[in-house]
């Protein structure tokens, strides 16, 4: 069995994923770009589980470096089925107030570095394989101080879409989870103010996403039963948007 390959594996969602991916029985690459212990703790976590893990690093925003991310996961793994691209860095604010170093480091990161994973996904990914991105709620929820954030997700979801066209032939599904709010480190750390819980009061659910929300609807964009669902841009708000 060929395995899957968890960009921004290490923490948040990411993590959250690299398990789901684990349990169901996929060897996973725990994708990280400098903290090795973090990687390495959800590696220890999917062995102890009974599943298979290794941590990779590589800078997702580094041309060479991903391609040998990719080389480094398909050594490990004889192939890769799946790839899932998680890397993400936000920075809210008034368009009138964003800096220029803020607009190129959240376009390089969230846009730039998606568009070569995608590329290098649709060369490497066997036929009938799996692609998933992480995108983002406030793609079709615009709110004051998100513009280069949800600009350069919203990109990323074109891409999708055209790339489901390009690689439907070969039996591959391409999409897109849109999360809500979703409880990480980055969130509560970065997040706008009271974003948690205007958040809360506005889902029909009552609460805001957990990581393991989002992995769980990736677990099943990447299993058989979702092999009629390609080119899609799963909202996954608690009934938000």
């Amino acid at each position: 069995m060929a395995g899957a390959l968890v960009t921004g594996g290490s923490r948040g969602i990411g993590r959250a994923i690299a398990q789901r991916l684990g349990a169901a029985g996929l060897p996973v690459g725990v994708n990280y770009r400098t903290d090795e212990a973090a990687a390495r703790a959800v590696v220890g976590e999917i062995i102890a589980g009974g599943g298979a893990a290794v941590a990779l690093r590589g800078d997702v925003t580094d041309d060479a470096e991903l391609r040998g991310l990719f080389d480094a996961a398909e050594r490990e793994f004889d192939g890769l089925d799946v790839v899932v691209a998680n890397v993400g860095v936000a920075r809210f604010a008034p368009l009138a107030d964003t800096t220029d170093e803020d607009f190129d480091l959240v376009f390089s990161t969230n846009l730039r570095s998606a568009f070569a994973t995608l590329r290098e996904a649709a060369r490497r990914v066997r036929d009938g394989g799996r692609i998933v991105v992480i995108s983002s709620g406030v793609v079709v929820t615009a709110r004051a101080g998100t513009g280069i954030y949800g600009a350069s997700k919203a990109a990323g979801d074109h891409f999708v879409r055209a790339l489901a066209k390009e690689l439907g032939p070969r039996g591959i599904t391409v999409n897109s989870v849109l999360p809500g709010a979703v409880r990480t480190e980055a969130l509560v750390a970065d997040g706008p103010a009271g974003v948690i819980e205007y958040s809360a009061r506005q889902t029909p659910l009552g609460r805001i996403g957990e990581p393991d929300d989002i992995a769980g609807i990736v677990g099943f964009l990447v299993s058989d039963a979702a092999r009629w669902v390609t080119g899609q841009t799963l909202h996954a708000g608690g009934g938000q948007f």
